[in-house]
């Protein structure tokens, strides 16, 4: 397998194939209808990515059987998160040992979000040393951002597989994409001439790629030139008004600089041109709340999990503004409806 392959499939925006996957076996030919065990599986994952009851007992089901195909099981744990439990944990943990390389980059991607840092180098840090290099690089990038206590034994065999993802990503020189990824993890360890490198390289291939405009806005802040990354912003939107990306890009710039209620402004026109964007709907949620406009934070989260009842971090900060707002009626039905979905999820245990 060449460089750049391992590296296009290292890279997390690969969990977007997974998404395609679920498409997939949605999907089965009609000259070719599936036996129970698949009609099992694609009824499984409907019923998680829907947050339908018993989601997280059907899908735990699922990742039991060894019968799966390695993209088919991957798909899994593109759901699991939203169903976090130790027997979640212990089913992702596993599979950080499967043989194909594609169910332990799906596993490390889901366990970068059913831990908290704190806990995630102890059971990712192993895999920094896998034999499969595009293992080692989701590793890392799981790892990135981590202070050295969190880190703890692992600092070393993370800075060797970082300093082997760096070279990889090096030898791609063409491949915009790569260099924007290579800009961040330079950027990461404060080596600004090798991140403006890279990412003059990437804004070369593509100068208008949204991705490598909002890493060089990161940058540029990081060098402590604040006015030339709100220009690059601002030249970007004028390009390209009509952009949820970049409009949300900015409301972000605007929150890191202290003006929440400007950020509003941009966050609100990402939603109104993205509304299916969960990031930018829970991020609009969470500006309004500490601007103190409780009931439109709420209704944001309410209108998120309208349209994606599996959201699990919608859900719990629901209910978390309505116990701030002494509505515990909706904090009732919201906590039905979690258990339903997984009774033995964490936030359970903590009740009312």
């Amino acid at each position: 397998m060449s460089i750049r392959h391992r590296y296009l499939i290292a890279l997390p925006l690969a969990l977007v194939v997974l998404a395609v996957a679920i498409l997939v076996v949605w999907r089965t030919p009609a000259s070719s209808p599936p036996g129970p065990p698949a009609e099992r599986y694609a009824k499984a994952l409907r019923q998680a990515h829907a947050g339908l009851p018993g989601a997280a007992r059907v899908l735990y089901q699922q990742l039991q059987r060894d019968d799966l195909t390695p993209i088919r099981r991957a798909a899994l744990y593109n759901e699991l998160p939203n169903y976090p439990s130790p027997q979640a944990l212990k089913l992702a943990k596993q599979d950080l040992e499967h043989g194909d390389p594609l169910v332990r980059r799906a596993a490390i991607a889901s366990i970068r979000r059913l831990l908290p840092p704190a806990q995630r180098s102890l059971v990712l840090g192993p895999l920094l040393e896998d034999e499969e290099q595009s293992v080692r690089f989701a590793a890392v990038d799981a790892l990135m951002g981590l202070d050295p206590d969190a880190i703890g034994l692992y600092f070393r065999p993370l800075q060797s597989a970082l300093e082997q993802y760096q070279q990889a990503l090096e030898q791609q020189p063409d491949d915009a994409q790569a260099q924007t990824h290579l800009a961040r993890l330079y950027l990461h360890e404060r080596d600004f001439p090798s991140a403006e490198a890279a990412l003059a390289r990437s804004l070369r291939l593509a100068p208008q790629d949204p991705d490598a405009l909002a890493t060089q806005v990161r940058l540029l802040e990081a060098m402590d030139r604040h006015d030339a990354s709100r220009e690059v912003l601002a030249q970007a939107l004028a390009l390209r008004p009509d952009s949820a990306f970049l409009q949300y890009e900015l409301g972000l710039w605007l929150l890191r600089h202290g003006q929440r209620e400007y950020a509003l402004l941009a966050l609100s026109r990402a939603v109104e041109l993205e509304p299916d964007n969960a990031d930018y709907r829970y991020t609009l949620a969470i500006t309004l709340h500490d601007l103190e406009q409780v009931e439109a934070a709420q209704k944001q989260l309410e209108n998120l999990l309208d349209r994606q009842p599996a959201n699990r971090r919608a859900r719990v900060q629901l209910i978390r503004y309505w116990k701030e707002t002494g509505q515990l009626q909706n904090v009732q039905v919201l906590l039905a409806e979690l258990e339903r979905q997984n009774p033995d999820d964490p936030y359970l245990q903590q009740g009312l």
